[in-house]
């Protein structure tokens, strides 16, 4: 394939990707203005949310992308399942584009980092690094080298029937909704507007949030260590993010399961993982510097 036909596949996928869900959320804010709306929908909004944001940033962050604890085949699966749900592309390029933005965080080779292109102070350069991060990068050709960043999970035979099937566990995410709220409502309007609440406004703020984490994650907020980046934590966005956005705390120890180096910084994902390995379900997990010294802290207070 050449290069100009690569990239217009690029371009029409990437569009496809963010304009769907676009549109969906637009005809979501119609019903919601027009009909209004009922626990229904909010609901399925809130249930589908929960389960794929954690599949993205406790799956194909932490596990996929990081390898940051081990897992047998019904966790992996359920987190491949669930991650691929929220619709922003297969294990292996999300795992991929991931390590690559960690390989050159905010320098040029990044993918997706709004620094090089905010390099001067102006507004219309701020604004032209936040769009590229936040959703602009998508449309620009990507010659990440999977089999370099994934080749210990291109080797596991079992995550790459799952990453190949992810066209039918988005189709999945929205079919999922749209039987609930048929079955419930019995009828073809209650399965659109399931399918609407529960799948595509689901897919655009969680797009949103994962992109917010990559634009704003990196221009705005504070630094509480010295990553050698510009990575940096929002308070306000570490619920929708499932924890995602303690940004500046990942970068600082990219390879631990749980963001939250303080009591106070809520990181559902951590929390996740960490119920996880209670019942025995995943195990060798890894936690930061921060957090095992807080642990041998209390443990000193009960001697």
């Amino acid at each position: 394939m050449s290069g100009g036909s690569k990239a217009r596949l690029q371009r029409r996928y990437a569009a496809l990707t963010v304009g769907v869900p676009t549109v969906g959320a637009g005809i979501a804010m119609w019903q919601l203005l027009h009909y209004g709306i009922g626990w229904l929908e909010v609901s399925l909004l809130v249930g589908m949310y929960i389960p794929t944001a954690l599949g993205i940033e406790a799956g194909f962050h932490r596990f996929f992308a990081h390898r940051s604890f081990r897992a047998g085949r019904l966790v992996t699966g359920a987190l491949a399942i669930f991650g691929s749900m929220a619709a922003q592309g297969p294990i292996l390029f999300w795992a991929a584009i991931h390590r690559k933005h960690h390989a050159f965080t905010d320098k040029d080779g990044d993918p997706h980092s709004p620094v090089p292109l905010a390099a001067t102070p102006t507004l219309a350069d701020r604004l032209r690094a936040f769009v590229h991060a936040h959703v602009g990068w998508l449309f620009k050709v990507d010659d990440t080298d999977w089999l370099r960043y994934t080749a210990d999970l291109l080797r596991d035979s079992f995550i790459f029937r799952l990453n190949y099937l992810y066209p039918l566990w988005v189709l999945l995410g929205l079919l999922i909704p749209a039987g609930i709220a048929g079955l419930v409502t019995e009828s073809w309007d209650g399965a659109w507007r399931g399918m609407v609440w529960g799948g595509l406004l689901r897919i655009f703020l969680l797009d949103n949030v994962t992109w917010g984490v990559n634009s704003l994650g990196h221009l705005f907020g504070p630094r509480m260590h010295a990553s050698g980046d510009q990575s940096r934590n929002m308070a306000w966005l570490a619920l929708p993010s499932a924890g995602g956005s303690w940004h500046n705390n990942h970068h600082a120890f990219p390879g631990s399961a749980r963001n939250d180096h303080h009591f106070w910084q809520f990181d559902l994902s951590g929390a996740f993982i960490e119920g996880l390995a209670l019942a025995g379900l995943v195990s060798e997990v890894h936690r930061a510097g921060p957090i095992v010294a807080r642990r041998k802290n209390r443990q000193s207070v009960l001697q």
